[in-house]
């Protein structure tokens, strides 16, 4: 069974369309990659997804482990498993990082989580990402820098530990020193039992992760689906050759 299933999918920002008919499977244990122009429904997909109220679905299906998921509301959504991380995160005053992810693992696991064991999950996991501990006791995101702030997504991430994670434009703006530090987080959580979905313009991101699909997306709809020789092959040749 599909981890996620994606079926003929139409939705609209406001009144004009964005996706018109676009088809997704992953299933878990895979890494998948989508590219395409400005436009073309990248970042459309995830709101979707995550059903952001800005966004319509007007036809289609959004299956996760075989239920549908699009009517749900979006923290219905999160609790079945799924993350996301946007190209620019939200920055939440007065919370602080360890108590932000502290209700968050709470909301998922409908059961208090023994704060020893989660602080020192925390500490090892910051670690990893090579973040100053320190900044878990910092307000949530505030006054971090654009690397410090995907840094915190992806320690979100390894945090939750969900089912699927959904990865939008996570690298963006990022130094290279950044983007091997983001590559490696997504390394640590990946694992046979979860999926990673890489919503991204460029192929750095990609340098050190075992990629299973890449999806070139066009005008609403995945028109060519390849290995990672396909994103290596957009970052050299463009997008023109699947314009109409």
């Amino acid at each position: 069974m599909d981890l996620l299933e994606i079926k003929n999918l139409h939705a609209n920002v406001g009144e004009k369309q964005i996706l018109k008919g676009l088809d997704l499977n992953i299933k878990k244990g895979e890494v998948h990659v989508i590219m395409g122009p400005n436009g073309a429904g990248k970042s459309t997909l995830a709101n979707i997804i995550f059903n952001n109220p800005q966004y319509k679905v007007t036809a289609g299906e959004i299956n996760f482990e075989g239920e549908s998921i699009k009517n749900l509301k979006t923290d219905e959504i999160a609790k079945k498993g799924i993350f996301i991380s946007f190209q620019t995160p939200e920055e939440v005053p007065g919370i602080s990082v360890t108590n932000f992810l502290k209700a968050a693992k709470n909301a998922r696991n409908n059961e208090p989580i023994k704060i020893f064991a989660f602080k020192k999950e925390l500490e090892e996991n910051m670690k990893k990402l090579n973040m100053n501990t320190s900044y878990s006791t910092r307000d949530l995101n505030v006054g971090f820098s654009g690397g410090e702030k995907k840094k915190n997504e992806i320690l979100q991430m390894l945090t939750l530990n969900p089912k699927l994670a959904i990865l939008d434009e996570t690298d963006s703006g990022l130094d290279v020193d950044a983007i091997k530090t983001v590559s490696k987080g997504i390394s640590i959580f990946k694992n046979e039992n979860n999926a990673v979905l890489i919503i991204t313009h460029g192929t750095k991101i990609l340098q050190e992760i075992n990629v299973d699909y890449v999806h070139i997306l066009v005008d609403g709809k995945i028109i060519k689906t390849g290995d990672s020789l396909l994103a290596d092959k957009i970052e050299k040749e463009g997008y023109e050759q699947f314009r109409n």
